[in-house]
Parts: C-alpha cells; sequence; structure tokens
C-alpha cells in the first residue's frame, strides 16, 4: 500500500480514550496508516498536559505521531487563549471540537475556531455557508468523520465545503480500538459523503500530504 493517509484525531486514555498511547498507535500501524494524531480534549485546564502527553508518545511509536490537541466544549470567547496555549506548549497540530449534532456544543463554537486559526475542525455539523468560507480564507481543514453520531453531518460539511472551495479531511476520532479504520475505508467515506472517487482519494491523501508539509 502506497497510501498517505493520517488520521490527524484520536483519543487516549488521557482524556477520554480506552488506550495508552503504545496500543493506540500500534491499533493505527494494523490498519495502514502512515502517522497518527494525538489530540485528547484540552481546555483552560489542561491543554499543557495534553501537549506533553502526547509529545512523550513520539518517543515510542513506531509510526509517526503528530501531537496535537482537540478543544473541546470551551467557550467561544475563550478558544484562541486555549488555541495559543497548545501552540506555545509545541503542539504540531490543533483541532477544535465544531457543533457536532449530537453533542451540546456552544452555537459560536465553529467560528470561533476558525477564527483563532485551528488547523482542523473537528466534526463541524450544519456549519455555514460563511463559517466554510471563513474556514477556506484561512486555510482550516473541515472534518469528514467516521465516528458514529458526529459522521450524521458529512454530507452538509462536503456539500458546504466544495461550494465554497474550502478543504476537507476525513479523520476518525477515534477513543476505542474498534474505532481506526483503513486507508480504503476513509476513501469510502468520503464518497458517502457524496465526493466522486478521484476527489475522495484526494481528500484522505492529498490534503493528508498537505497538511503534514505545513505543520513539519
Amino acid at each position: 500500500m502506497t497510501a498517505e493517509w493520517v488520521d490527524f484525531h484520536s483519543h487516549t486514555f488521557a482524556s477520554d480514550g480506552e488506550l495508552v498511547p503504545a496500543e493506540h498507535t500500534r491499533r493505527a500501524e494494523v490498519q495502514g496508516l502512515s502517522a497518527v494524531g494525538i489530540t485528547d480534549h484540552a481546555d483552560a485546564s489542561n491543554v499543557e498536559d495534553c501537549v506533553e502527553r502526547a509529545l512523550e508518545a513520539k518517543e515510542t511509536a513506531n509510526i509517526e505521531i503528530y501531537a496535537g490537541v482537540e478543544v473541546t466544549h470551551v467557550p467561544p470567547e475563550k478558544i484562541e487563549s486555549v488555541v495559543e496555549r497548545a501552540r506555545a506548549a509545541g503542539a504540531d497540530h490543533v483541532v477544535a471540537h465544531g457543533e457536532t449534532p449530537v453533542e451540546p456544543v456552544k452555537e459560536g463554537t465553529n467560528r470561533a475556531a476558525v477564527e483563532a486559526g485551528v488547523d482542523v475542525l473537528g466534526h463541524p455539523g450544519l456549519i455555514s455557508r460563511e463559517d466554510a468560507r471563513l474556514a477556506a480564507e484561512n486555510d482550516v481543514y473541515l472534518e469528514l468523520t467516521s465516528r458514529r453520531g458526529h459522521g450524521l453531518a458529512n454530507g452538509h460539511v462536503a456539500r458546504v465545503a466544495e461550494d465554497v472551495d474550502a478543504d476537507l479531511l476525513v479523520n476518525t476520532d477515534s477513543h476505542h480500538p474498534r474505532d481506526f479504520v483503513s486507508r480504503d475505508r476513509a476513501v469510502e467515506i468520503a464518497r458517502l459523503a457524496g465526493l466522486s472517487r478521484e476527489r475522495a482519494v484526494d481528500v484522505v491523501d492529498g490534503n493528508s500530504r498537505r497538511l503534514v508539509e505545513r505543520i513539519q
């Protein structure tokens, strides 16, 4: 397999995932991932700790790890400061927990995260065209997710992103061993969101490569 897919959004037991980083990254490796992002849930109380744990995981993993955080349920007016702290602590990338339809995320979170310049807006739900257009202007990737519940809005996210030329990624938001998927399944998820096969492959492989180039 020559796939370049990277899953930039996953969780260990440092937040609400089930696995220690060593097993977590091994599960990703078995699925054929070239790299995985560890992005445990962070707010003002723990953002530096989450980055530090993810950076430490790099030392023992057999695959590349990108150390990040998922800024989660932070009030919109405070998102920018948490993002800045994550980057100051050495995060490779920052994901924001978007306005998924299955959690009570505060309205305005999508806009605040995009304005703060996160790298990835995770499961952004029924994101508005205006916020998606701003994501395109700010080089923020919008996530198509394999995670049950969050993925209900994948079709909407893909349509809006394609309309305004916003970039997409496929991530798993893995919390459990069963959550990781193969690269071929990631392509299928993008196709099920309404993308052509050619476009789905570019989202999975090409956009992964482009984000890696940005953050390295």
